[in-house]
């Protein structure tokens, strides 16, 4: 174990107590038989986040997803084009002109890295357009997600360029892990299913709506809830995040159904509290919206989440991996850390 014990040494205030403190109780949580859900934004597929996140699903420790189209897309991107990757270290010095050539080379900059046109969009799309084709001619209809789990799944392992126990979709789709993608349609495999919708070559129908994914929402949040309950686990904001954290307070309020309440909180944000603003609004405004309770462990770093995001994952297989040794060195830390108040 090395990163749990740097993390109880070192963190000791400011975003860093926050990581550890929300470190500690997802592992409580999860140790004692809790589930945990997570919502991904940005672009942490593009940024590798799979290296971790792959393995976290694989031990147990994440139980279902909110993702964006984007890292949905993303992450099958990565491991079948992974070697056509290029990456822009200097990009904060680049002028338009820099950017205009990395257009001509066929490259799609994502900050510091670009997906490559050829390799990722186009060489998957002459593989699932032919399936949404399919669909359309049996009249079938799946989830967004369900398309690309059955998607990665089909690719021929001598196809893949990254790892493959680096790509969290494919250990999602292993693993049948509940998902919802709200709005995939702002997604590059959104605009292009929509093109094809547009030539009347497929039906919009097969895709199954968002309307449609809250109300099946509905009954996987009864069940990944029961025992221990589900917590959250939030990475950047908007609809990946809003739209399944709502889910509570739609089911008490609109199904006017008793429902268990989230579990634990945890966000990590780079956009600071501001108003009127979904990212970075405190958790203590969900309070107001049924959607956490005052008892509800909650915790907000206000970092970048591709440095905390690998650093938790990584404490948390240690403490899977090593139970009672986690356990044994949270509670020395705990003897030791400073008061608070």
């Amino acid at each position: 174990m090395h990163i749990l014990p740097f993390m109880l040494e070192n963190y000791r205030n400011f975003n860093a107590r926050a990581a550890k403190d929300a470190t500690i109780a997802y592992w409580r949580h999860v140790g004692r038989g809790g589930r945990m859900f997570w919502a991904m934004a940005g672009a942490m597929s593009s940024a590798q986040l799979g290296k971790t996140l792959a393995p976290a699903i694989r031990a147990g420790l994440i139980h279902g997803m909110s993702v964006t189209g984007a890292n949905l897309e993303e992450s099958l991107f990565r491991l079948v084009a992974d070697h056509s990757y290029v990456d822009f270290p200097d990009y904060r010095y680049f002028t338009k002109e820099d950017d205009a050539r990395i257009l001509v080379d066929r490259m799609r900059r994502v900050t510091d890295t670009s997906i490559p046109e050829d390799e990722a969009f186009r060489a998957v799309e002459k593989v699932v357009v032919p399936m949404w084709k399919e669909a359309t001619a049996k009249r079938s209809r799946k989830f967004w997600h369900e398309y690309f789990y059955d998607l990665v799944l089909a690719i021929d392992e001598n196809h893949f360029e990254g790892d493959p126990d680096e790509c969290w979709l494919l250990a999602a789709a292993r693993a049948r892990l509940p998902m919802v993608v709200p709005g995939y349609e702002d997604s590059t495999f959104g605009n292009i299913f929509a093109s094809h919708v547009k030539l009347g070559e497929c039906d919009a129908g097969i895709a199954r709506s968002g309307i449609e994914s809250m109300a099946d929402f509905y009954d996987r949040y009864r069940e990944l809830s029961e025992g221990e309950g589900l917590g959250f686990f939030q990475i950047g904001g908007g609809i990946a995040g809003d739209f399944p954290i709502c889910v509570v307070p739609s089911i008490k309020y609109d199904l006017e159904e008793d429902v268990r309440p989230w579990a634990y909180f945890c966000q990590i944000s780079d956009s600071t509290t501001s108003y009127g603003s979904y990212s970075g609004a405190t958790p203590n405004e969900k309070i107001t919206w049924d959607k956490l309770t005052p008892e509800t462990p909650m915790f907000v770093i206000e970092s970048d989440a591709t440095i905390v995001a690998p650093l938790m994952l990584t404490a948390l297989l240690e403490c899977r991996a090593n139970p009672i040794e986690a356990d044994r060195l949270i509670a020395e830390a705990a003897k030791t850390s400073s008061r608070s108040r």
